[in-house]
């Protein structure tokens, strides 16, 4: 049987993110993320890209370096971007890969908040209330329906940002992916 955890930290720093300092290496040992060599404090602060318009994130993300973050994380909502079954929408305020890439532009590391559950006061949980008409599902649990659709889902939020080359290890600023279910 598999063993749930609360909080699932998926590491992807491997390799070189260029997008900070030239050749930076990033890895992580179990204890701490090591960048160039040197383990890193990082301060990061959370910018939900719907809550706001596009227009509005370059100033938002401006405001929280010059406050001294270096990791702005965000939650993906799963209801917003996935309304419908098979059905995905990122555009708008919605645009995902468009507010990552102004993380990076302004020389900052992302943490992906993948989901599926988010507890930030939105609606369902940020799961798509589509799923209470699916069959036997449980939500949050080891539970066959609700694995499938999560799975489907991530696996969407990860390729969509590997085609983007944001990942650290393609030069893009996401340090962490975070599950959560």
């Amino acid at each position: 049987m598999l063993h749930w955890v609360y909080w699932v930290v998926v590491v992807v720093v491997a390799g070189v993110a260029t997008f900070k300092a030239r050749g930076a290496q990033v890895t992580y040992d179990g204890r701490s993320l090591i960048i160039d060599g040197h383990r890193k404090i990082l301060f990061s602060g959370s910018i939900h890209y719907p809550r706001s318009t596009p227009q509005m994130w370059a100033s938002l993300i401006a405001k929280a370096k010059e406050g001294g973050v270096d990791v702005i994380q965000t939650y993906v909502f799963w209801n917003r971007h996935e309304p419908q079954p098979g059905q995905y929408d990122f555009n708008g305020r919605y645009d995902l890969a468009k507010f990552i890439k102004e993380i990076q532009a302004q020389g900052l590391y992302a943490c992906l908040r993948i989901g599926p559950f988010i507890e930030s006061e939105w609606s369902y949980g940020g799961l798509p209330f589509w799923l209470h008409d699916v069959h036997g599902i449980v939500y949050r649990t080891d539970n066959e329906p609700f694995k499938f659709y999560m799975q489907n889902f991530t696996t969407k939020i990860v390729n969509l940002m590997k085609s983007e080359g944001l990942y650290a290890s393609q030069g893009g600023p996401i340090i962490l992916s975070q599950v959560r279910k």
